[in-house]
């Protein structure tokens, strides 16, 4: 976090706009904190997943771990997202979990697709305006408990339960407001964690760890629990869902990886990893709706190599609107904890204790 790490120009011209930024975002927090704006109230546990960083900490899978979590308490689950980039975003909509049905990405997003593939019982509502979303679909669904994805920031709703997200291999140097950094908001948002997760803990050292957690420690509520996660590949699927081939069956195989997420090299290393031979890797904008130009030129491109063109979970929901083909697989991920399980667990739990 030295100052020498950002260039003297940048920071002279930068630094202005940033304090800025992070005075707006504090400003913000103080008019709901002293009344000045209204928080919303719901008679059930609201539980926000979020970042204080531009995406890329593993958000994702961990919502699908804590649903499923939740399921198997018995808990009637209700996801309330963004929605970004779909049609829907402006205004609302309804996806039921485990329904047969193939809702388009383009009017729910990726991500709320992925979530109603992959969860058993579920209802994620889409839409920007996710306090009004709520109060509408609040009576229709009568859920346990709403988990506001995405939702550190989005603080018109009062939450029981803030889970803060970090990326362990994210360099300490881009820990600044943007557009120094790589933050949304200041480290004062910190004051309203309950739980920090740290991800990809298991691609750096424990050192580096131990650094990001002594970094955020002094920003934190006292007693505020900690846990490590990484992730679990769980093996190559196709656009039918169908297992294709093993974490084990990839070791040797020519593969292209096509990514448009926030942190695509996490990605790229992760197939390296798994000893697949990488033969060339394209990045896209995270959520990037892609062309069919695009995805045909990489898919020539892998048959004439006789590789595979693999992508991630959240790529497939739109790249199989365009097209399906044997020759395009996606990786299906897990989240894995390192350590802080049962803290974790725990401080969920207590979301459920004297609700009334």
């Amino acid at each position: 976090m030295e100052k020498k790490q950002i260039p003297l120009l940048k920071r002279i011209f930068f630094s202005p706009l940033s304090w800025a930024w992070e005075l707006v975002y504090f400003l913000r927090r103080a008019c709901y904190d002293y009344g000045i704006f209204r928080q919303r109230s719901f008679q059930v546990p609201i539980i926000s997943i979020g970042n204080l960083t531009f995406g890329g900490t593993g958000k994702t899978p961990f919502t699908l771990w804590l649903a499923e979590y939740l399921h198997k308490k018995n808990k009637r689950v209700m996801i309330l997202m963004r929605g970004y980039k779909g049609k829907l975003e402006n205004s609302s909509g309804l996806i039921n979990s485990g329904k047969l049905m193939t809702p388009d990405p383009v009017d729910y997003g990726d991500e709320a697709l992925l979530f109603a593939r992959r969860l058993q019982d579920a209802t994620i509502v889409v839409g920007k305006n996710r306090s009004e979303n709520l109060g509408f679909y609040f009576p229709k669904v009568e859920p346990d408990v709403v988990l506001l994805d995405d939702g550190h920031q989005h603080i018109k709703i009062k939450r029981k339960l803030n889970i803060v997200l970090f990326d362990a291999s994210m360099p300490m140097s881009r820990y600044r407001v943007a557009p120094l950094g790589y933050m949304r908001e200041g480290f004062q948002a910190l004051k309203d964690a309950d739980l920090v997760v740290i991800g990809r803990a298991d691609v750096v050292s424990k050192e580096k760890v131990s650094e990001l957690k002594k970094f955020l420690q002094p920003h934190l509520p006292l007693g505020v629990e900690f846990a490590e996660m990484g992730f679990k590949p769980n093996g190559f699927y196709n656009a039918a869902n169908d297992l294709v081939l093993t974490v084990e069956q990839i070791r040797g195989k020519k593969v292209i990886l096509v990514a448009g997420v926030a942190n695509p090299k996490s990605f790229f290393k992760l197939l390296e990893e798994l000893g697949a031979e990488v033969i060339v890797t394209e990045s896209f904008p995270d959520h990037h709706y892609f062309k069919p130009d695009e995805i045909n030129a990489l898919l020539s491109y892998a048959k004439s190599e006789d590789a595979l063109l693999v992508t991630t979970e959240k790529d497939m929901v739109r790249i199989k609107k365009i097209v399906e083909d044997d020759a395009i697989v996606f990786l299906e991920v897990d989240v894995r904890f390192l350590s802080g399980e049962a803290a974790a667990t725990k401080v969920i739990d207590s979301c459920f204790q004297n609700l009334y």
